[in-house]
């Protein structure tokens, strides 16, 4: 049984896996209080399975890039239960997750999978469709709505964090004919129960190598920011 944890952004999610079916999932905004809901969340959702910690064969964490303070939250307490128990910890990247819960048939023109980054800026980061899967296409980047738009060179999909600003510059876009579709809003959230699918793909396909200690959170820092 696997526990997936994200909290890189001011979403958070779990979900409880057990190889063959999702047994539990839960998504929600928490404005900076992930430090007061993550464990209860956590002991709840494992309650209402009837499981403990005892239970569980892996874990799977966000590892960003995202919010200092949220990367660090989540990934305390999966490294916590993974050290107590000697359980493997996979660390997925936050885009990669949102990635994995686009419909294959998207699969026309670039996905840019976007998360917030605060101070009117976004983290991006390109996938396309390959041998059936989003692959990532080059290194995410961290840049203003308007940046990202005017990158834009060909059709694209776009899916995940959207504020107010990224809406309107988004509407602005495509009145100048910009070839940039908006994913539905089921398929923007960052969900955990695709973490963990991912998470138990990669087991399954290596069980060595999840060292709990040797999974870091990615930060993009502001000098990554293109000129």
């Amino acid at each position: 049984m696997l526990l997936a944890i994200d909290t890189a952004t001011h979403l958070i999610s779990l979900a409880l896996h057990d190889g063959r079916s999702l047994l539990a999932e839960t998504t929600w905004h928490s404005e900076n209080n992930h430090t007061v809901e993550l464990s209860p969340a956590v002991g709840r959702m494992l309650t209402q399975c009837d499981a403990g910690f005892s239970d569980l064969t892996g874990l799977a964490v966000s590892v960003g890039p995202g919010s200092y303070s949220g990367l660090r939250i989540g990934m305390a307490l999966a490294k916590g239960i993974a050290s107590v128990q000697h359980l493997p910890l996979v660390g997925v990247s936050t885009l990669d997750v949102i990635a994995a819960g686009q419909p294959h048939s998207q699969g026309q023109g670039v996905l840019v999978v976007v998360v917030q980054a605060g101070r009117g800026r976004v983290i991006a980061g390109r996938y396309r469709r390959s041998k059936g899967e989003w692959q990532p296409r080059g290194e995410p980047q961290l840049m203003d709505w308007e940046t990202l738009f005017a990158s834009i060179d060909g059709a694209a999909i776009l899916t995940g964090e959207l504020n107010e600003a990224g809406f309107a510059a988004l509407e602005a876009a495509q009145a100048k004919a910009v070839p940039v579709k908006l994913m539905p809003p089921v398929y923007r959230l960052r969900r955990a129960g695709f973490l963990a699918e991912v998470a138990l793909e990669r087991l399954q396909a290596d069980p060595t190598g999840f060292d709990p200690a040797n999974v870091l959170p990615f930060y993009i820092k502001t000098k990554d920011i293109p000129a």
